[in-house]
Protein backbone atom coordinates (compact mmCIF):
# COMPACT_ATOMS: atom_id res chain seq x y z
CA UNK A 1 0.00 0.00 0.00
CA UNK A 2 1.46 3.39 -0.82
CA UNK A 3 1.82 5.69 2.40
CA UNK A 4 0.73 9.50 1.68
CA UNK A 5 1.42 12.32 4.61
CA UNK A 6 -1.64 15.22 3.93
CA UNK A 7 -1.30 18.56 5.22
CA UNK A 8 -4.89 19.82 6.01
CA UNK A 9 -4.79 23.84 5.66
CA UNK A 10 -6.71 26.17 7.72
CA UNK A 11 -8.87 26.60 4.33
CA UNK A 12 -9.89 22.81 4.76
CA UNK A 13 -8.03 22.26 1.62
CA UNK A 14 -6.01 18.61 1.68
CA UNK A 15 -2.96 18.26 0.20
CA UNK A 16 -2.00 14.90 0.20
CA UNK A 17 2.08 14.90 0.07
CA UNK A 18 3.56 12.09 -1.43
CA UNK A 19 5.99 9.32 -0.37
CA UNK A 20 9.44 10.20 -1.94
CA UNK A 21 10.81 6.60 -1.73
CA UNK A 22 8.01 5.23 -3.80
CA UNK A 23 8.97 7.39 -6.38
CA UNK A 24 12.25 8.99 -6.61
CA UNK A 25 16.05 9.00 -5.65
CA UNK A 26 17.94 11.13 -4.04
CA UNK A 27 19.64 13.13 -6.90
CA UNK A 28 17.94 15.30 -9.75
CA UNK A 29 16.34 15.48 -13.27
CA UNK A 30 16.49 18.41 -14.77
CA UNK A 31 14.44 19.57 -17.92
CA UNK A 32 15.67 22.19 -20.54
CA UNK A 33 13.00 23.50 -23.14
CA UNK A 34 12.37 26.76 -25.01
CA UNK A 35 9.45 29.12 -24.48
CA UNK A 36 8.85 30.70 -27.43
CA UNK A 37 5.73 33.78 -28.42
CA UNK A 38 5.14 37.56 -28.30
CA UNK A 39 2.71 39.34 -26.50
CA UNK A 40 -0.25 37.20 -27.59
CA UNK A 41 0.74 33.75 -27.72
CA UNK A 42 3.11 30.85 -26.52
CA UNK A 43 4.58 27.67 -26.91
CA UNK A 44 6.78 24.93 -25.65
CA UNK A 45 9.55 22.62 -26.95
CA UNK A 46 11.84 19.90 -25.60
CA UNK A 47 15.32 20.71 -25.12
CA UNK A 48 17.45 18.49 -23.86
CA UNK A 49 17.12 16.04 -20.24
CA UNK A 50 20.06 15.99 -17.90
CA UNK A 51 20.78 13.96 -15.03
CA UNK A 52 22.69 15.95 -11.78
CA UNK A 53 24.00 14.49 -8.69
CA UNK A 54 22.03 16.34 -6.04
CA UNK A 55 18.26 16.67 -4.58
CA UNK A 56 18.11 19.51 -2.05
CA UNK A 57 14.70 20.03 -2.16
CA UNK A 58 12.29 18.78 0.45
CA UNK A 59 11.70 14.66 0.52
CA UNK A 60 8.10 15.64 2.26
CA UNK A 61 6.54 18.23 0.57
CA UNK A 62 6.67 17.16 -3.02
CA UNK A 63 3.12 18.64 -3.61
CA UNK A 64 3.13 22.77 -4.05
CA UNK A 65 0.33 24.57 -1.48
CA UNK A 66 0.80 27.89 -2.83
CA UNK A 67 -1.35 29.41 -5.39
CA UNK A 68 1.18 31.75 -6.61
CA UNK A 69 3.75 32.33 -9.48
CA UNK A 70 2.87 33.10 -13.20
CA UNK A 71 3.42 29.08 -14.16
CA UNK A 72 2.79 25.84 -12.47
CA UNK A 73 4.32 22.13 -13.61
CA UNK A 74 2.97 18.89 -12.81
CA UNK A 75 4.70 15.28 -13.00
CA UNK A 76 2.63 12.31 -13.14
CA UNK A 77 3.34 8.62 -12.60
CA UNK A 78 2.64 7.19 -16.01
CA UNK A 79 1.08 4.03 -14.74
CA UNK A 80 -1.58 5.73 -12.61
CA UNK A 81 -1.59 9.51 -13.55
CA UNK A 82 -1.48 10.07 -10.17
CA UNK A 83 0.59 13.99 -9.06
CA UNK A 84 3.43 12.94 -7.47
CA UNK A 85 5.63 15.99 -8.05
CA UNK A 86 4.79 19.74 -8.56
CA UNK A 87 5.54 23.70 -7.63
CA UNK A 88 5.02 26.58 -9.64
CA UNK A 89 7.08 30.10 -10.52
CA UNK A 90 8.18 32.88 -12.89
CA UNK A 91 10.48 33.19 -15.63
CA UNK A 92 12.03 36.40 -17.99
CA UNK A 93 9.50 35.32 -20.86
CA UNK A 94 6.88 36.26 -18.47
CA UNK A 95 7.54 39.78 -17.89
CA UNK A 96 8.84 39.92 -21.53
CA UNK A 97 5.46 39.24 -22.69
CA UNK A 98 4.29 42.64 -21.28
CA UNK A 99 6.71 44.73 -22.96
CA UNK A 100 6.44 46.72 -26.13
CA UNK A 101 8.89 44.79 -27.75
CA UNK A 102 6.75 42.03 -27.28
CA UNK A 103 3.55 43.26 -28.86
CA UNK A 104 5.83 43.62 -32.35
CA UNK A 105 7.85 40.53 -32.32
CA UNK A 106 8.84 36.73 -31.43
CA UNK A 107 11.25 35.47 -28.96
CA UNK A 108 12.88 32.63 -27.36
CA UNK A 109 13.88 31.72 -24.01
CA UNK A 110 15.44 28.91 -22.54
CA UNK A 111 14.16 27.84 -19.34
CA UNK A 112 14.56 24.79 -16.52
CA UNK A 113 12.12 23.20 -14.48
CA UNK A 114 13.92 20.77 -12.01
CA UNK A 115 12.49 17.72 -9.92
CA UNK A 116 13.81 13.97 -8.05
CA UNK A 117 14.76 12.11 -10.28
CA UNK A 118 12.14 9.63 -10.79
CA UNK A 119 12.76 5.33 -10.77
CA UNK A 120 9.53 5.01 -13.00
CA UNK A 121 8.38 6.75 -16.56
CA UNK A 122 6.38 9.96 -15.45
CA UNK A 123 5.03 12.77 -17.97
CA UNK A 124 5.08 16.10 -17.22
CA UNK A 125 2.20 18.60 -17.92
CA UNK A 126 3.05 22.73 -17.91
CA UNK A 127 0.39 25.41 -16.95
CA UNK A 128 0.54 28.88 -17.39
CA UNK A 129 -1.97 31.62 -16.76
CA UNK A 130 -4.70 33.27 -18.48
CA UNK A 131 -5.50 36.97 -17.43
CA UNK A 132 -8.09 35.61 -14.95
CA UNK A 133 -5.07 33.85 -13.34
CA UNK A 134 -6.46 30.34 -14.47
CA UNK A 135 -4.28 27.50 -15.11
CA UNK A 136 -4.07 26.61 -18.50
CA UNK A 137 -2.35 23.70 -19.85
CA UNK A 138 0.02 24.09 -22.53
CA UNK A 139 2.54 21.20 -22.92
CA UNK A 140 3.13 17.76 -22.18
CA UNK A 141 6.04 15.99 -22.29
CA UNK A 142 6.74 12.03 -21.17
CA UNK A 143 9.88 11.04 -19.61
CA UNK A 144 11.66 7.38 -19.49
CA UNK A 145 14.46 7.72 -16.57
CA UNK A 146 15.87 4.54 -18.83
CA UNK A 147 16.18 6.16 -21.51
CA UNK A 148 20.30 6.81 -22.56
CA UNK A 149 19.32 10.11 -24.38
CA UNK A 150 19.31 11.70 -20.68
CA UNK A 151 22.76 13.16 -20.15
CA UNK A 152 25.01 12.54 -17.28
CA UNK A 153 28.06 14.88 -18.58
CA UNK A 154 28.98 17.43 -16.12
CA UNK A 155 28.90 21.35 -17.57
CA UNK A 156 30.65 24.06 -15.62
CA UNK A 157 31.79 21.63 -13.09
CA UNK A 158 33.33 23.76 -10.21
CA UNK A 159 34.19 22.95 -6.61
CA UNK A 160 31.53 24.27 -3.57
CA UNK A 161 32.06 25.41 -0.61
CA UNK A 162 29.94 25.82 2.72
CA UNK A 163 29.28 29.57 3.76
CA UNK A 164 26.84 28.48 6.38
CA UNK A 165 25.48 24.45 7.06
CA UNK A 166 23.28 23.65 9.34
CA UNK A 167 22.13 20.22 8.24
CA UNK A 168 20.35 18.12 5.91
CA UNK A 169 19.60 19.75 2.64
CA UNK A 170 16.66 17.65 2.55
CA UNK A 171 15.03 19.83 5.75
CA UNK A 172 16.98 23.09 4.99
CA UNK A 173 16.38 25.55 2.51
CA UNK A 174 19.57 25.02 0.34
CA UNK A 175 20.60 28.66 -1.04
CA UNK A 176 24.20 28.58 -3.55
CA UNK A 177 25.42 32.01 -4.47
CA UNK A 178 26.89 31.55 -8.03
CA UNK A 179 29.96 33.85 -8.73
CA UNK A 180 29.28 36.43 -11.82
CA UNK A 181 32.32 38.73 -12.95
CA UNK A 182 34.78 37.33 -10.58
CA UNK A 183 37.92 36.23 -11.71
CA UNK A 184 40.70 33.74 -11.29
CA UNK A 185 42.10 36.38 -9.17
CA UNK A 186 39.16 37.40 -7.57
CA UNK A 187 37.71 34.10 -6.14
CA UNK A 188 38.97 34.50 -2.50
CA UNK A 189 36.94 38.04 -2.50
CA UNK A 190 34.20 36.37 -4.14
CA UNK A 191 34.56 33.67 -0.82
CA UNK A 192 34.34 36.79 1.58
CA UNK A 193 31.17 38.43 -0.27
CA UNK A 194 29.46 34.88 0.21
CA UNK A 195 29.40 35.14 4.19
CA UNK A 196 28.79 39.26 4.04
CA UNK A 197 26.13 38.71 2.26
CA UNK A 198 24.72 35.65 3.87
CA UNK A 199 25.06 38.10 7.13
CA UNK A 200 23.31 40.29 5.66
CA UNK A 201 20.19 37.60 4.76
CA UNK A 202 19.90 36.79 8.28
CA UNK A 203 20.34 40.27 9.78
CA UNK A 204 16.53 41.22 8.83
CA UNK A 205 13.40 39.33 10.21
CA UNK A 206 12.17 36.78 9.64
CA UNK A 207 15.25 35.24 8.40
CA UNK A 208 17.44 35.75 11.75
CA UNK A 209 14.96 34.01 13.85
CA UNK A 210 15.10 30.88 11.34
CA UNK A 211 18.30 30.82 10.38
CA UNK A 212 19.10 27.52 11.80
CA UNK A 213 16.86 26.04 8.89
CA UNK A 214 19.36 27.35 5.93
CA UNK A 215 22.59 25.94 4.27
CA UNK A 216 24.51 28.55 1.83
CA UNK A 217 26.92 27.16 -0.28
CA UNK A 218 29.29 28.81 -2.87
CA UNK A 219 31.00 27.76 -6.30
CA UNK A 220 34.50 28.65 -6.78
CA UNK A 221 33.97 29.73 -11.00
CA UNK A 222 36.14 32.14 -12.21
CA UNK A 223 35.35 34.66 -15.15
CA UNK A 224 37.38 35.43 -17.87
CA UNK A 225 36.84 39.00 -17.13
CA UNK A 226 36.08 41.01 -13.93
CA UNK A 227 32.76 42.59 -14.19
CA UNK A 228 29.46 42.27 -16.46
CA UNK A 229 27.80 43.60 -19.63
CA UNK A 230 26.67 47.81 -19.76
CA UNK A 231 25.63 47.50 -23.24
CA UNK A 232 24.35 51.16 -23.13
CA UNK A 233 27.52 52.56 -22.29
CA UNK A 234 29.46 49.71 -24.91
CA UNK A 235 30.93 47.59 -21.98
CA UNK A 236 31.14 44.01 -22.48
CA UNK A 237 32.58 41.37 -20.29
CA UNK A 238 33.43 37.64 -20.52
CA UNK A 239 31.48 36.50 -17.90
CA UNK A 240 30.55 32.81 -16.92
CA UNK A 241 27.01 33.77 -16.46
CA UNK A 242 26.56 36.27 -18.96
CA UNK A 243 24.44 39.07 -17.16
CA UNK A 244 23.78 42.19 -18.29
CA UNK A 245 22.41 45.62 -17.21
CA UNK A 246 19.71 47.60 -19.20
CA UNK A 247 17.65 44.24 -19.63
CA UNK A 248 14.13 44.97 -21.34
CA UNK A 249 15.76 48.68 -21.54
CA UNK A 250 15.65 49.26 -18.01
CA UNK A 251 19.35 50.46 -16.88
CA UNK A 252 18.90 48.71 -13.39
CA UNK A 253 17.37 45.73 -14.32
CA UNK A 254 20.88 43.00 -13.97
CA UNK A 255 19.38 39.65 -15.31
CA UNK A 256 20.95 36.87 -18.12
CA UNK A 257 19.28 34.56 -20.84
CA UNK A 258 21.74 32.53 -20.38
CA UNK A 259 19.96 29.69 -18.25
CA UNK A 260 22.12 26.48 -19.31
CA UNK A 261 24.98 28.28 -17.95
CA UNK A 262 23.17 29.07 -14.61
CA UNK A 263 21.52 25.67 -14.06
CA UNK A 264 24.89 23.93 -14.69
CA UNK A 265 26.98 26.09 -12.64
CA UNK A 266 23.99 26.06 -9.56
CA UNK A 267 24.14 22.12 -10.30
CA UNK A 268 27.51 21.69 -8.27
CA UNK A 269 25.17 21.97 -4.58
CA UNK A 270 22.40 20.67 -3.69
CA UNK A 271 19.95 23.93 -3.92
CA UNK A 272 16.43 25.40 -3.80
CA UNK A 273 16.92 28.91 -4.58
CA UNK A 274 19.88 30.41 -6.76
CA UNK A 275 21.38 33.70 -6.27
CA UNK A 276 24.13 35.21 -8.99
CA UNK A 277 26.27 37.84 -6.75
CA UNK A 278 28.17 40.17 -9.57
CA UNK A 279 31.28 41.83 -9.53
CA UNK A 280 29.87 45.14 -9.94
CA UNK A 281 29.16 48.62 -8.43
CA UNK A 282 26.44 50.04 -10.41
CA UNK A 283 22.95 49.55 -8.37
CA UNK A 284 20.87 47.02 -9.49
CA UNK A 285 19.70 43.31 -9.76
CA UNK A 286 16.47 41.23 -10.25
CA UNK A 287 14.44 38.13 -9.53
CA UNK A 288 12.03 35.69 -10.59
CA UNK A 289 10.38 33.03 -8.42
CA UNK A 290 11.56 30.01 -8.05
CA UNK A 291 14.03 30.78 -11.12
CA UNK A 292 16.81 32.82 -9.53
CA UNK A 293 17.94 36.57 -7.98
CA UNK A 294 20.73 38.62 -8.67
CA UNK A 295 22.34 41.36 -6.80
CA UNK A 296 25.59 43.76 -7.18
CA UNK A 297 28.46 43.65 -4.76
CA UNK A 298 30.20 46.71 -4.28
CA UNK A 299 27.59 49.21 -4.09
CA UNK A 300 26.57 51.31 -0.71
CA UNK A 301 22.63 49.59 -1.50
CA UNK A 302 23.70 46.24 -1.80
CA UNK A 303 22.41 44.20 1.54
CA UNK A 304 19.29 46.51 0.85
CA UNK A 305 18.93 44.71 -3.21
CA UNK A 306 19.92 41.44 -1.72
CA UNK A 307 17.30 40.55 0.88
CA UNK A 308 14.45 42.56 -1.94
CA UNK A 309 15.32 40.57 -4.37
CA UNK A 310 15.51 37.36 -2.29
CA UNK A 311 12.14 38.64 -1.04
CA UNK A 312 10.91 37.87 -5.18
CA UNK A 313 13.19 34.81 -5.85
CA UNK A 314 11.75 32.86 -2.72
CA UNK A 315 8.27 33.57 -1.77
CA UNK A 316 6.87 35.54 -4.74
CA UNK A 317 6.63 39.11 -3.00
CA UNK A 318 5.55 42.02 -5.26
CA UNK A 319 7.40 44.70 -5.71
CA UNK A 320 4.98 47.33 -3.79
CA UNK A 321 6.60 50.91 -5.27
CA UNK A 322 4.77 52.35 -7.81
CA UNK A 323 6.86 55.83 -8.65
CA UNK A 324 9.87 54.04 -10.20
CA UNK A 325 9.67 53.37 -14.37
CA UNK A 326 10.03 49.83 -14.81
CA UNK A 327 9.48 48.29 -18.65
CA UNK A 328 6.45 46.33 -18.13
CA UNK A 329 3.55 47.41 -19.32
CA UNK A 330 -0.10 46.66 -17.44
CA UNK A 331 1.64 43.76 -15.53
CA UNK A 332 -1.43 43.36 -13.33
CA UNK A 333 -4.99 42.91 -14.82
CA UNK A 334 -7.02 45.13 -11.71
CA UNK A 335 -9.98 42.81 -11.98
CA UNK A 336 -8.82 39.69 -10.27
CA UNK A 337 -6.39 39.04 -7.15
CA UNK A 338 -3.11 38.92 -8.04
CA UNK A 339 -1.34 35.89 -7.07
CA UNK A 340 1.33 38.12 -5.01
CA UNK A 341 0.82 37.04 -1.57
CA UNK A 342 1.68 41.22 -0.36
CA UNK A 343 -0.80 42.58 -3.10
CA UNK A 344 -4.30 43.06 -3.84
CA UNK A 345 -6.73 44.72 -5.72
CA UNK A 346 -9.30 44.21 -3.27
CA UNK A 347 -11.38 41.93 -5.28
CA UNK A 348 -10.90 39.03 -2.84
CA UNK A 349 -9.38 40.40 0.39
CA UNK A 350 -10.27 37.90 1.86
CA UNK A 351 -8.20 35.74 0.07
CA UNK A 352 -5.35 37.97 1.51
CA UNK A 353 -4.33 39.61 4.56
CA UNK A 354 -7.89 40.76 5.68
CA UNK A 355 -7.74 38.74 9.11
CA UNK A 356 -4.36 40.86 9.87
CA UNK A 357 -6.28 43.95 9.74
CA UNK A 358 -7.95 45.74 12.80
CA UNK A 359 -11.46 46.01 12.74
CA UNK A 360 -11.30 49.96 12.79
CA UNK A 361 -9.04 49.85 10.58
CA UNK A 362 -10.60 51.24 7.34
CA UNK A 363 -10.00 49.79 4.08
CA UNK A 364 -9.04 51.24 1.76
CA UNK A 365 -6.36 52.86 4.82
CA UNK A 366 -5.70 56.37 4.43
CA UNK A 367 -2.23 57.04 3.51
CA UNK A 368 -2.27 59.19 6.79
CA UNK A 369 0.18 59.17 10.00
CA UNK A 370 -2.83 57.36 11.95
CA UNK A 371 -2.34 54.93 10.04
CA UNK A 372 1.61 54.76 9.31
CA UNK A 373 2.43 51.71 11.70
CA UNK A 374 -0.95 49.88 10.87
CA UNK A 375 -1.58 46.81 8.42
CA UNK A 376 -4.34 48.00 6.09
CA UNK A 377 -4.70 48.57 1.88
CA UNK A 378 -2.68 51.55 1.25
CA UNK A 379 -2.85 52.61 -2.52
CA UNK A 380 0.25 52.22 -4.95
CA UNK A 381 1.75 49.10 -5.53
CA UNK A 382 3.03 46.37 -8.35
CA UNK A 383 3.91 49.83 -10.46
CA UNK A 384 0.77 51.48 -10.51
CA UNK A 385 -0.76 54.39 -8.33
CA UNK A 386 -4.05 53.41 -8.60
CA UNK A 387 -5.82 50.42 -8.24
CA UNK A 388 -3.30 47.92 -6.26
CA UNK A 389 -2.93 48.22 -2.27
CA UNK A 390 -0.26 47.08 0.08
CA UNK A 391 -0.49 45.89 3.32
CA UNK A 392 1.68 48.90 5.02
CA UNK A 393 2.70 52.48 4.28
CA UNK A 394 6.31 51.26 3.98
CA UNK A 395 8.11 47.85 3.26
CA UNK A 396 11.39 46.21 2.30
CA UNK A 397 9.28 45.77 -0.98
CA UNK A 398 8.77 49.44 -1.41
CA UNK A 399 11.71 51.52 0.16
CA UNK A 400 15.53 51.23 0.70
CA UNK A 401 15.33 50.33 4.34
CA UNK A 402 16.93 47.17 5.70
CA UNK A 403 14.55 45.20 8.30
CA UNK A 404 11.72 46.15 7.11
CA UNK A 405 9.14 43.76 5.76
CA UNK A 406 6.11 44.19 6.78
CA UNK A 407 4.03 41.41 8.72
CA UNK A 408 2.39 39.98 5.70
CA UNK A 409 5.86 39.38 4.03
CA UNK A 410 7.04 38.18 7.12
CA UNK A 411 4.46 35.98 7.15
CA UNK A 412 4.81 34.66 3.45
CA UNK A 413 8.48 34.26 3.76
CA UNK A 414 7.78 31.59 6.97
CA UNK A 415 5.40 30.10 5.11
CA UNK A 416 8.01 29.39 2.17
CA UNK A 417 10.66 28.20 5.14
CA UNK A 418 8.59 26.22 6.54
CA UNK A 419 7.43 24.02 3.12
CA UNK A 420 10.99 23.56 2.10
CA UNK A 421 12.15 22.51 5.98
CA UNK A 422 9.31 20.48 7.70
Amino acid sequence: MKLFACIILFTSIVYCQVNFDDYFTNKTLRFDYFHTGNKYNDFYSSDELKEEPYWGGSQKNLIDKFNIGAYKFVVLDDSTKKEIYTRTYSTLFHEWQTTEEAAATTRTFSETVVFPFPKHKVSIEFFGRDRKNNYVLKFEYKIDPNNYSIKKERNLEYPAFKIYYTGDPAIKVDLVILPEGYTKDELETFRHDCKKFADYLFNSDPYKQNKDKFNIWGIAAPSLESGTDIPAKNIWKKTILNTKFYTFDEERYCMTTDNKSVRDLAANAPYDQIYILVNSDKYGGGSLYNDYSVCVHKNKEEEYIFTHEFGHGFASLADEYYTSDVAYKDFYDLTVEPTDPNITTLVNFDSKWKNLVDDNTPIPTPNTPEYKDKVGAFEGGGYVAKGIYRPKQDCTMKSIIINNFCPVCKNAIIQMIDFYTQ
